[in-house]
């Protein structure tokens, strides 16, 4: 499997979780905002990255965000 980085911009991020409804490991967090397993936060980003078979999840994700603040990118070996 590929490995693929999610990432979230917190500033652009409201809270409208239509993320989670596509990929059950996105989460809200104590500040109102959304939170991945094993993610980094750093300087309002988000950053988690997985190497296993939910990429399209994480796609989806993506693409339900009506502000566009989720990016899936795959890791450059």
């Amino acid at each position: 499997m590929t490995e693929y980085t999610v990432s979230v911009d917190l500033e652009a991020c409201d809270g409208v979780f239509a993320c989670l409804v596509r990929d059950g490991r996105f989460a809200e967090a104590e500040d109102g905002l959304v939170t991945l397993p094993g993610g980094d936060r750093e300087e309002g980003r988000l950053t988690a990255t997985f190497d296993d078979g939910n990429r399209e999840d994480a796609e989806q994700a993506a693409a339900a965000c009506p502000l566009d603040a989720i990016s899936v990118e795959e890791v450059e070996p």
